[in-house]
């Protein structure tokens, strides 16, 4: 499987439908967001521009690594991103931006947060099996419920139980061949 291509194919189609990858250390709003990260989560988040991807509306906000990174990473990365651009799409982004950062709490139980990043995360485990199966994804759990239980995205959500088992049923109905959506 041509992986270089399936990403080339993924960013030609998104450049398509006007979504575009911009630079996140150049610009101006990325580094104030960066900055008001760390404070409100008391140092927790300090890696927001250098390895954290971000979508708002239909810009997709890279780390200064994006060339670099593998043709897997990029592929994987913007399939979920695509899955944010979709949610934009759908939402409009004043909606989002107040579900997203402050419904119904802005920290520990930001459930909405949370439900939009599970359906993007879901679509990085989906692909991730897809591209390298179990082993791939059993690589990937730890990684995956550490963003939603961690100050990574402002603690979103505080059940880490609930978040494996969320996480294991995924990864169980893709090796069923069944897939949860």
């Amino acid at each position: 499987m041509d992986v270089e291509a399936l990403y080339a194919a993924l960013l030609a189609d998104a450049e398509a439908r006007g979504v575009r990858l911009v630079s996140k250390a150049r610009v101006w709003h990325q580094r104030v967001i960066a900055v008001l990260l760390r404070i409100v989560t008391f140092g927790a988040q300090d890696v927001y521009i250098d390895r954290y991807v971000t979508t708002i509306g239909r810009s997709i906000y890279v780390t200064p690594d994006w060339p670099e990174r593998s043709a897997i990473d990029r592929y994987v990365t913007l399939r979920h991103e695509m899955v944010h651009v979709h949610q934009f799409e759908t939402y409009g982004v004043v909606p989002m931006a107040i579900a997203y950062l402050l419904l119904p709490l802005p920290a520990i139980f930001a459930w909405c947060r949370m439900a939009l990043e599970r359906e993007a995360y879901e679509e990085t485990v989906r692909v991730s099996h897809a591209l390298g199966g179990r082993a791939a994804t059993d690589r990937l759990r730890d990684h995956v419920v550490r963003q939603f239980t961690s100050g990574s995205y402002g603690w979103m959500w505080p059940f880490r139980r609930r978040m494996e088992r969320w996480y294991d049923a995924l990864v169980d109905s893709l090796e069923a061949g069944r897939d949860v959506n």
